[in-house]
């Protein structure tokens, strides 16, 4: 048990450190790679990548990683030498200012913040992406606690969004966004809330996760260094859900963060609603690549009966006879739900 004084504060500080993973994921417990700061590159250099992004992340996506895409394209050398996404919060130019310095535990809050430019000002354009223009994901730091929030602007490039802590402890926040004009970065901030802090065990080995009436199964291996192919299957009262709903333009979407660090991955599921091909359900197939061994937290939005579910798994990697690593999949039986 672990007092902790004062209502919350609002890390605002760059990492040091840079810890090989081939688009987020973190290190603490995790033992990975450590190499050299990043190189900063210009925002919006098109084929470059921000400094902070990983090279095995795919395609410039700031932590982001496309269905399909193939990744670990980059040098040995080059991965020593950037950081995963969310580990910062400074990147390419830009910074995550918190405005809102004080939150109370189980009392929803106003947080607002805002994010600086190169040149010195907040930022006022963003590009929509999966049908909004800033994605904002809160977590504890033991896996526990996750949240999938959208903020709304209030101009002068402040956002807010209500947020709401339940327990106390240690949190990350990561802001994902695309300023116009330049590539999609994710920036991190800590946040600090005060209360009796009772860390939570670590979640026990299951292939599945219950999140109310709904059953999700996890197949596949997560193979460090290499693209990786994860199944999500839905069912209901034990019959497949064959009728998910779109939400944020595809019908489901998987965060995943590493154990320790929580350096941060959002992949995207292969095929999108209305392509003529991807069907609603049962399964949603994820393509996503962890280049070191570990532990990392799988969070799952899906959208079913108007109501947006997440289910929360644990995936941990272990060495095979090539020298790669297979999978262990684990849920940890906690699951929420959220009205979108």
């Amino acid at each position: 048990m672990v007092e902790m004084n004062g209502a919350i504060k609002v890390g605002a500080y760059a990492l040091g450190l840079a810890v090989v993973f081939g688009g987020a994921l973190g290190a603490g417990r995790l033992a990975g790679p450590v190499g050299g700061a990043a190189a900063e590159s210009s925002p919006g250099a098109g084929a470059e990548r921000g400094a902070g992004q990983d090279a095995g992340a795919g395609a410039d996506h700031g932590g982001h990683q496309e269905a399909g895409q193939e990744t670990g394209q980059g040098t040995a050398a080059a991965k020593a030498l950037t950081l995963p996404a969310g580990l910062q919060v400074s990147q390419g130019g830009y910074m995550l200012m918190p405005e809102t310095d004080e939150v109370t535990v189980g009392k929803k809050t106003d947080f607002r913040f805002t994010v600086i430019g190169p040149d010195g000002s907040p930022v006022t354009g963003f590009t929509t992406q999966h049908d909004k223009k800033l994605h904002f994901i809160v977590v504890r730091r033991d896996l526990t606690g996750f949240q999938h929030l959208h903020p709304t602007q209030l101009g002068g490039g402040v956002w807010s969004v209500p947020l709401d802590l339940p327990s106390a402890g240690e949190y990350r926040a990561f802001a994902d966004f695309a300023p116009e004009g330049a590539q999609p970065l994710t920036l991190g901030m800590d946040l600090s809330v005060a209360g009796d802090y009772r860390p939570e065990p670590p979640a026990v080995p299951a292939e599945t996760a219950k999140v109310g009436d709904y059953t999700v199964t996890l197949t596949g291996d997560l193979i460090p260094g290499r693209t990786s192919m994860l199944t999500l299957s839905i069912a209901k009262g034990g019959e497949p859900v064959t009728d998910l709903q779109p939400y944020l333009a595809a019908y489901g979407h998987l965060v995943a963060l590493r154990d320790g660090d929580l350096a941060y991955l959002h992949v995207h599921p292969d095929g999108e609603p209305g392509d003529g091909r991807t069907v609603p359900g049962p399964n949603i197939t994820f393509y996503a690549e962890v280049p070191s061994a570990g532990t990392y937290g799988l969070y799952l939005d899906f959208k079913h009966a108007g109501t947006v579910r997440t289910a929360v798994f644990t995936a941990a990697t272990s060495p095979d006879p090539e020298g790669n690593g297979a999978t262990a999949p684990s849920g940890d039986g906690h699951g929420h739900s959220h009205q979108p």
